[in-house]
């Protein structure tokens, strides 16, 4: 049996180029506005990183490998699969 999703209106002041904006890409892919900005917004919530780029993240952040260069992508990525 499926359940329903409550909504529950909401009201936000916007600047109006971003709002046009919204409209327009809303329009572009045939959407109405709410429906566009409900699936963004659950986009940017939901949107959870698996763990090769939690990982590269954290590498990041600590400032391993800071200065590494590759010649090519091949090289990266022979590289990252090999680190332990």
């Amino acid at each position: 049996m499926a359940t329903a999703t409550i909504r529950k209106p909401a009201s936000f002041r916007l600047r109006t180029d971003l709002l046009e904006r919204m409209k327009l890409n809303a329009a572009r892919e045939n959407r109405t506005l709410n429906n566009y900005v409900e699936s963004v917004l659950l986009n940017v919530i939901y949107d959870e990183p698996n763990e090769m780029p939690k990982a590269a993240i954290e590498e990041a952040i600590s400032g391993k490998n800071p200065n590494k260069v590759y010649s090519s992508v091949d090289e990266m990525f022979d590289d990252i699969l090999n680190e332990e």
